[in-house]
């Protein structure tokens, strides 16, 4: 794949004497990416009816309150959520072992001196803006992958203090697994506040990580954004013509 060669206009570098060559790459597997899309409209879901369970909006009906069953709507979005949001992970885990190596866990420590020095780098790029970048990782940067992990382990307490809150109200055996939570963290209100906590920083996680991507896809022009709809992502080819 080729693209068009562009002027470079007065007073810029010359352009290159040839287009630039593009390979496909096939990133993202299918299980990824419909990860994502589930994952995506479920936190949503859970951060929207989250943040109506904790400050209830007052509707005005003329309608008595035990006539109407508005908010229970919203507590059953709140837990039909959380349950798909719990499973989808629990398969995203399971891929984590037998996906390719861009879907793999490993890409999520940061183990190896590269890696290492590839946060450097993208904290220099990204968050300082000293430089524009430099090696373009395929898949996630090491950055990226250790924000996700740790983005994994924020969705864990997020899950235990839910299902510990939901255990008050059922007699299903998984939230009742999630009892002595309560106690150990002072409390109801205490679980409820590091639930809401929680809530903001996935909130916070959403916006820069929409952010973000489209900043990467107009910096390295490499489908960053439609990779994770169709799977494939284009890297440079620097092969001598």
């Amino acid at each position: 794949m080729s693209t068009p060669v562009v002027s470079a206009g007065k007073g810029l570098p010359a352009a290159t004497p040839h287009p630039v060559d593009y390979r496909r790459i096939y990133v993202w597997e299918l299980p990824v990416r419909v990860y994502h899309w589930i994952n995506a409209v479920a936190l949503v879901a859970l951060c929207v009816t989250g943040y109506m369970i904790g400050a209830p909006i007052r509707m005005y009906y003329a309608a008595e309150a035990y006539q109407q069953y508005w908010f229970g709507w919203v507590r059953f979005i709140h837990f039909l959520a959380a349950f798909i949001y719990l499973f989808n992970f629990l398969a995203r885990l399971y891929w984590g072992f037998v996906g390719n190596k861009y879907s793999s866990w490993r890409a999520f420590f940061p183990f190896t001196r590269r890696q290492q020095h590839e946060i450097i780098d993208v904290i220099n790029a990204d968050v300082f803006e000293t430089k524009l970048h430099g090696p373009i990782s395929t898949g996630h940067n090491a950055l990226a992958g250790l924000i996700y992990f740790g983005t994994f382990l924020a969705f864990v307490a997020q899950t235990i203090t839910g299902f510990a809150l939901y255990s008050s109200m059922s007699n299903s055996w998984l939230p009742r697994m999630f009892t002595w939570v309560v106690p150990l963290l002072g409390g109801e209100f205490g679980v409820r506040f590091w639930h809401h906590l929680f809530l903001w920083f996935f909130v916070t996680f959403i916006i820069i990580h929409i952010y973000l991507a489209f900043y990467h896809d107009y910096i390295e022009g490499r489908g960053t954004v439609s990779s994770i709809i169709g799977g494939w992502k284009f890297e440079r080819d620097n092969r001598d013509k």
